[in-house]
């Protein structure tokens, strides 16, 4: 399925173009109800979409306004450990893109690489380290898209943090600040591989994200990254991971997700 042909279905069922994209990580579901007057589609509707099948990823597309401004929540996310051609990962980003949609806000579950980065922080990503082995622009390069070598030297933007870091300031909500690495999972990460994404400069590690940004800024869109530390890695600790520790961090770190977001629309 191309992507033209999936904005032009969404466009029929939508009252205008967003201007803006959410993608929602794992635990994050629940900022989804931030939006105002909601038309919801679950995935498996939409042409070209495939179904998200990671544990608590609901798999919906929502239309609805956020401080009077169109915007698409992307509940859940695709994966590549899911199975999934880079492709088809990163596919609802370019229907966004076709969607005109000018800025893209990614979220995600990470674990933490320091131990400054506590469960429950919020951290706004600076920069990332694609460690997956692949790279969604593999392939025929879409000229209309974007040009086939887009530079990474500004994927994420100064300018859009500049006012989420005021707004925080103002509600005195402490925002970090750091480097995400992504790897391809499912499996989590060993200590001598956290120990490693360590020296090599990241302070999060996690298993989506960078994808997904490589597409926006490839079709020129605006990128607002935002980690939600939801464990330790075992850099300092011995103790199994679960999903439902995950969720719960997650969770400890919406309300002021919600706020800060909700006030970026208000002042973009």
């Amino acid at each position: 399925m191309d992507y033209r042909q999936t904005a032009d279905w969404l466009t029929d069922r939508i009252p205008e173009s967003p201007v803006a994209g959410i993608i929602l990580g794992t635990g994050l579901n629940l900022l989804a109800e931030i939006l105002e007057r909601k038309i919801t589609i679950p995935y498996e509707e939409i042409p070209g979409f495939v179904k998200s099948t990671s544990p608590s990823h609901l798999g919906n597309f929502i239309f609805g306004y956020l401080s009077g401004k169109p915007v698409v929540c992307f509940q859940g996310r695709f994966h590549f450990y899911e199975g999934y051609s880079m492709e088809q990962v990163v596919f609802p980003v370019r229907v966004l893109a076709i969607l005109k949609a000018k800025v893209l806000i990614v979220t995600n579950a990470s674990g933490s690489l320091r131990q400054d980065f506590a469960p429950g922080d919020i951290v706004v990503l600076k920069d990332h380290i694609n460690f997956m082995g692949t790279n969604p622009l593999i392939g025929i390069n879409d000229n209309a898209l974007g040009e086939r070598f887009p530079s990474m030297n500004l994927q994420y933007s100064t300018r859009i943090q500049d006012v989420l870091s005021s707004i925080a300031q103002q509600n005195k909500i402490e925002l970090k600040w750091g480097t995400y690495l992504a790897v391809t999972g499912p499996s989590l990460e060993t200590k001598a591989e956290c120990s490693m994404f360590a020296d090599l400069g990241a302070d999060l590690v996690g298993m989506s994200t960078v994808p997904e940004v490589i597409v926006a800024r490839h079709c020129g869109m605006e990128v607002l990254g935002i980690s939600i530390v939801t464990n330790y890695s075992n850099l300092f600790h011995d103790l199994a991971h679960s999903q439902d520790e995950i969720r719960t961090n997650a969770n400890k770190a919406s309300s002021n997700l919600k706020l800060i977001i909700t006030d970026l629309f208000a002042k973009m």
